[in-house]
């Protein structure tokens, strides 16, 4: 309590509000700013230390965001609402960098992808294989993951991709998935994938444009190191 009989907390949010409304996230440390979004889900509590727990348990604040409930939950004083505003706050992340993606030609505009894919992916536990269908125009129809796997591996059936590409009439596709060590270099596994959906995708007329590998160390496109 200070002097007024409130908790000590109750005058740190509000400097921390006014701190980050005066000078945006570069005002805020790490833990500050994952402090700052748990005060709107735990009242009446000293949220520091819970933000400070996170960030042990998980390594940082991109991991925090990666986590899953359970993982979340498990930290002393998250909550399932706590929990949840970490979550939605991730797929805010992953909804705005989609809507980048619309209407832009993703050929000529790379990097869109790329941003799109790495929120989306990067930071997950088990590889999954996801497929940006796109238009004549090369421009986002719809994305797809088609495929979960493991730790290490994400078995991929070329037939999964070219049937939706068909069910969406896309006329090409952008390949993309994560490796959770972090490294995005692909395998010769990867190569031999991006291979054989290749080759499956020309017999109905549907392009490989690009292969994209995201993980927490950058990413691997397979169409700028000319291996399409």
């Amino acid at each position: 309590m200070d002097g007024s009989g409130r908790p000590h907390y109750a005058g740190h949010r509000a400097r921390l509000r006014e701190r980050f409304l005066r000078a945006g996230g570069a005002g805020l440390q790490e833990y500050e700013k994952l402090e700052l979004l748990l005060t709107f889900a735990v009242p009446r509590v000293d949220v520091k230390p819970i933000a400070k727990a996170l960030l042990a348990r998980f390594g940082g604040l991109a991991q925090v965001l990666d986590a899953g409930a359970a993982e979340l939950e498990s930290v002393r004083g998250m909550g399932p609402a706590a929990a949840s505003l970490v979550l939605l706050v991730k797929e805010l992340f992953v909804a705005c960098s989609e809507t980048r993606m619309r209407g832009r030609n993703l050929v000529s505009s790379p990097q869109a992808a790329v941003d799109f894919a790495r929120a989306k992916l990067a930071g997950l536990p088990r590889e999954q294989f996801l497929v940006l269908l796109l238009n004549a125009k090369n421009e986002l129809i719809a994305h797809e993951v088609i495929q979960k796997g493991t730790v290490d591996r994400a078995v991929v059936y070329p037939r999964l991709v070219v049937e939706a590409a068909l069910q969406r009439h896309a006329a090409g596709v952008i390949l993309v998935h994560n490796h959770p060590s972090g490294h995005p270099e692909p395998s010769a596994e990867d190569r031999s994938i991006t291979r054989a959906v290749a080759d499956a995708c020309g017999t109905v007329d549907v392009r490989v444009l690009d292969h994209l590998v995201v993980g927490r160390g950058g990413h691997f496109s397979f169409a700028e190191e000319n291996l399409l």
